[in-house]
Parts: structure tokens; C-alpha cells; sequence
């Protein structure tokens, strides 16, 4: 008799649970935030801080303002070395520093030195309205940076396909920048006619009074304009 070969043994395999379901991934910091608030606090915040410390300190004025420079241009040689460029917002600050800081080298005025803080936000005020003869104005490039990435592609396509929406955000921007040429006129003033130690407190809260009031009035004046086209 012939012998049958037997089939080859079957081996069991082990029940397999299932992979555990991917853990999705956390979006990434977004840095552009504390950048922003990063710049505010360096290159305001601490040249106030500077100057009163160095006044309680006995410093002259004039020494006081010129090493509250000293912040911000450290801001931008360590933002430069990270990136190993310069952006043009950059080199805007790095010029109105080195300016401000020819001027105060060749003048011992320190009511000089206060209303140079005009020129910056003048030249910010022209630029914004400059920026309207664009095919987009800079407030609106400026606000769609700080925003989630959901938000800012909505607006993107808002600005691509809705006029009105455009021209609301073009009258923002006007705004804006009417605001920031007026808020340099205040600084020559307040400059030359407060005392010297008072200025450069008043100077913060102007721009303070003056951001709330221009944020939150376009704001209120777009979201009615806003409700009214789409009602």
C-alpha cells in the first residue's frame, strides 16, 4: 500500500488585536503671535522701562533716550542671526533707530529725541495708506498673519470673491492710517510742550487710547456693514 503524505500541519496564528487608531498630531505652535507681542514688548515696553529706570537712577535725559535704542536693536540683530536675513520690517525700525540716533548724536535737545517718535508713526501712516493703491491693502495682510489658519483662508477667499468686502476693509484701512499720521502730530506736540519726564508716559498711553479706539471702532464699523450687505 502506497502511504498518503500527510498535509503539512496548519499553524494556529495568534489572535492580533488591532493597531490602537493614530493619535492625531498637534497642530504646531504658532509663533507669529508671540512675535508680535514679542516686538510690542521690546521695542515699546522696555525703552519706557529704560528711560524711567535710568531718570530714577539720575541719568540725563538725553543719555536715558538714547539707550532705550538699545532694545530693539538687539531684537532685530538676534531675529537676523536666527534667519539669517533681515525682513523689511526690519529694516524699517533699523532705520528709523539709526536716524533718531544720528540726531541725537549731532543735538543734546532731548525734546528732539522725544518727537522722534513721530516720525515712526507717521512713516507707519503713510505706509498703511500707500498700501491702498495695492491689490492688497497691508492691514489686511498684517491681520491674516496673526490668524488661525481656518480664520485667514475664510477671509482669503472673502477678499478673492466678495467686492464689498474688500472695500469695507479698504475703508478700514484708511482709517488706520489717518489714525497713526494724527497720533504722530500728537507726539510733536505733547514733545515740545509737557514736561520732559511726563512724555514719554504720555506717549504710551496715546498709542495705547489710540489702538483701542481705531481696533475696535473698525471692528464694530466692519461686523455692521458686514451684517448689513448680508441681511
Amino acid at each position: 500500500m502506497k502511504r498518503v503524505a500527510k498535509p503539512p500541519p496548519v499553524e494556529r496564528q495568534s489572535p492580533t488585536l488591532d493597531p490602537a487608531p493614530p493619535v492625531p498630531a498637534k497642530p504646531p505652535p504658532d509663533h507669529r503671535k508671540r512675535a508680535v507681542v514679542g516686538m510690542i514688548g521690546i521695542d515699546l515696553v522696555l525703552p519706557f522701562a529704560i528711560y524711567y529706570g535710568l531718570r530714577l537712577a539720575g541719568a540725563d535725559p538725553w543719555l536715558a533716550l538714547m539707550l532705550g535704542a538699545v532694545g530693539p536693536l538687539v531684537r532685530i540683530a538676534v531675529t537676523t542671526a536666527r534667519s539669517r536675513r533681515i525682513d523689511r520690517l526690519g529694516v524699517f525700525t533699523l532705520s528709523i533707530l539709526a536716524i533718531g540716533t544720528a540726531v541725537g548724536m549731532f543735538s543734546a535737545d532731548p525734546r528732539l529725541l522725544l518727537a522722534r517718535e513721530s516720525w515712526l508713526t507717521a512713516l507707519i501712516g503713510f505706509w498703511i495708506l500707500i498700501s491702498l493703491a495695492g491689490q492688497r491693502p497691508v492691514l489686511f495682510q498684517a491681520t491674516i498673519a496673526v490668524m488661525p489658519t481656518d480664520a485667514a483662508a475664510q477671509w482669503e477667499q472673502d477678499w478673492n470673491t466678495n467686492p464689498f468686502f474688500r472695500k469695507v476693509f479698504r475703508i478700514m484701512t484708511l482709517a488706520w492710517g489717518l489714525a497713526f499720521i494724527l497720533d504722530a502730530g500728537a507726539r510733536v506736540i505733547m514733545a515740545y510742550t509737557l514736561p520732559i519726564d511726563v512724555v514719554p508716559l504720555a506717549s504710551i498711553g496715546l498709542l495705547l487710547a489710540m489702538l483701542f479706539a481705531i481696533v475696535y471702532g473698525t471692528k464694530f464699523y466692519a461686523g455692521r456693514r458686514l451684517a448689513a450687505n448680508e441681511s
